[in-house]
């Protein structure tokens, strides 16, 4: 890998809070691998620019002291029905 390219990052689903539904219809379980700036196909935009200053931590090696190395929970802004992503960075 060189520094430019980074890792690789598996984003998952793993809880809607609020109602439980999400109203893009994301849904508990799904998951994406991600490796660039490109917003996945099917992955809501609004939730996307939430994660990506952590994906991009993870990506490029860093991590964050209130979470295991290699991981990181975020939320999307929705103040009714959170979604809550797992960021996992690929193993080798």
């Amino acid at each position: 890998m060189s520094k430019s390219e980074g890792k690789k990052v598996v984003v998952e689903i793993v809880e809607i809070k609020g109602t439980g539904k999400c109203p893009l219809g994301l849904i508990k379980g799904q998951s994406w691998l991600v490796d660039s700036a490109e917003v996945p196909k099917g992955f809501c935009g609004w939730a996307y620019n939430s994660i990506f200053p952590f994906m991009q931590v993870l990506r490029f090696g860093g991590s964050f002291p209130w979470e295991k190395e290699g991981e990181a929970l975020v939320g999307c802004p929705d103040p009714h029905n959170k979604v809550v992503f797992k960021l996992t960075v690929q193993k080798d």
